[in-house]
């Protein structure tokens, strides 16, 4: 199979295989498609959808809480056990 690829795409391709990321142009194009694949057979269901709109909402509304807070009370939850 021969690819047109524009010149940008091609130039970050290029820098991949350059930067030791990757052993060739076609184990990144390789990489990039499994991802794709990957992307596409993720389904969440209902209830999963439903509690991440439900924590958007709280978000939006203030109620969380920054991850320094979190990661702080955590340490402090794990240290009395």
């Amino acid at each position: 199979m021969k690819l047109a690829l524009r010149p940008d795409i091609e130039r970050f391709i290029d820098e991949q295989v350059k930067s030791g990321r990757f052993p060739s142009p076609e184990s990144v194009i390789e990489a990039a498609v499994a991802d794709m694949r990957d992307d596409q057979l993720i389904e969440l269901d209902d209830a999963t959808v439903d509690a991440i709109n439900e924590a958007e909402a709280q978000a939006d509304r203030g109620e969380g809480e920054d991850l320094d807070t979190f990661r702080d009370r955590m340490r402090q939850r794990l240290n009395r056990g």
